[in-house]
């Protein structure tokens, strides 16, 4: 089958399966994500399609648009156009769904919004759009504490004995919903712990582990070992950080505390290693459920209030807190 664009995934028919549970009709599902290299992103696709193949008479449709706006308009288009019954989008840019919005209504396909939080009052413009994610605030208070505690629990962790955390920001995109309040979240956090705080930088990263690296290299040979703490608004940039740590030679004693967001199989072996303090669990297992749930629920035009919406619209899930003290039960199980 000729392939639509470069980064467009294959049909993939999951009908058939042995276990898989039957459907009224044949259906099909289309599934567009801002860029399949974001580890996250990539881990909870895996965890969708493998919930998808509890479903039988099923085809998904999914797309990678690349990190662009305009093409993942088109990508909803052409879904429109196939025939997909409901259409997931993580989007690219949260503040400019209306052209999606738009498709979607007028066709009167049901749009699934997961990940990327769009702004409320867009998704109020039509019934027939869902959300799934979590919530960022959470996410940026677990961080914090994570934080917190890993400094009090080592005098070391003040190099220069001045009793003020030295820190820098890894922030995830500018404008962005989740950088921003993770941003602020985790920051506050440490000071309503009674800490002291003095902001050495926060370069955009844009959630991605090489950006990280470089914005952090330049940082060390700016600050050298004096960064006493990096707080990263995800895995990626974590492990970008910790990459640039171990190019510019410093020992281990020299790294800062560093801490993530999502809890990425990456992210889990860093803090299991001990070169991360800790990462909050961003639950991808439970959304791609959700998700799948979702999707089968509005396309086969069945109830959803087994799934408890909040507010009809949404469906949260909780982060979960992790340091050495219990990241081996996540890499165990999750």
């Amino acid at each position: 089958m000729k392939r639509l664009i470069a980064c467009m995934v294959a049909l993939l028919s999951l009908s058939g399966c042995t276990a898989a549970q039957p459907v009224s009709n044949k259906i099909k599902i289309g599934v567009t994500v801002y860029d399949s290299y974001d580890t996250f992103i990539s881990e909870l696709m895996d965890n969708f399609d493998a919930d998808m193949t509890n479903y039988s008479n099923i085809t998904l449709q999914k797309y990678d648009a690349s990190k662009t706006q305009s093409q993942q308009n088109k990508q909803v288009e052409k879904m429109i156009e196939d025939g997909c019954n409901v259409i997931c989008v993580n989007l690219v840019d949260r503040t400019a769904p209306k052209k999606i919005i738009d498709l979607a209504k007028a066709s009167d396909v049901p749009i699934i919004f997961f990940n990327r939080e769009l702004v409320a009052e867009d998704l109020q413009q039509w019934s027939g759009l869902y959300y799934i994610g979590a919530n960022a605030e959470e996410s940026g208070v677990m961080e914090g504490k994570i934080a917190a505690d890993a400094w009090k629990a080592s005098a070391a962790s003040d190099k220069n004995s001045d009793g003020i955390i030295q820190y820098v920001v890894m922030e995830g995109e500018a404008g962005h919903q989740d950088a921003i309040v993770r941003t602020e979240k985790s920051v506050n956090t440490l000071i309503d712990s009674g800490l002291q705080v003095d902001k050495l930088a926060s370069p955009i990263a844009n959630w991605n582990k090489s950006q990280a690296q470089t914005r952090m290299a330049s940082l060390i040979t700016q600050y050298r070992d004096s960064v006493e703490m990096v707080l990263c608004n995800n895995d990626d940039m974590a492990l970008g950080v910790i990459d640039a740590y171990r190019a510019a030679g410093l020992s281990r004693e020299q790294w800062p505390i560093i801490v993530g967001i999502d809890g990425t199989k990456p992210g889990l072996e860093a803090v299991a290693s001990g070169e991360m303090a800790g990462t909050v669990y961003n639950n991808k297992e439970g959304q791609a459920s959700a998700m799948a749930d979702l999707a089968v629920a509005l396309a086969s035009k069945e109830s959803t209030s087994s799934l408890n919406l909040e507010d009809g619209r949404y469906i949260r899930l909780a982060y979960e807190p992790i340091t050495s003290s219990n990241v081996s039960e996540y890499i165990d199980q999750k």
